[in-house]
């Protein structure tokens, strides 16, 4: 799947099964993208196992937060 302009890629999910989502990459300003950031460093430092940026959430928590940055 290719990433359209200003948008990446990131895998979430706290099991073995990863989701991957494509996002705005707008989403990076906001403090609640950047706290999930944090967490992905601090459990998987610079080492992605799947290749890309693994957000270490549920894919429900992912979407709520999402969904409340699509409405700013």
């Amino acid at each position: 799947m290719v990433i359209p302009k200003g948008h990446f890629a990131v895998y979430v999910g706290d099991t073995q099964f990863k989701k991957r989502f494509v996002v705005p990459i707008s989403y990076l300003n906001h403090s609640c993208v950047q706290e999930l950031l944090n967490q992905a460093g601090e459990e998987f430092g610079f080492d992605y196992p799947m290749g890309g940026v693994t957000i270490p959430c549920s894919e429900e928590t992912f979407m709520n937060v999402t969904s409340q940055l699509n409405y700013l």
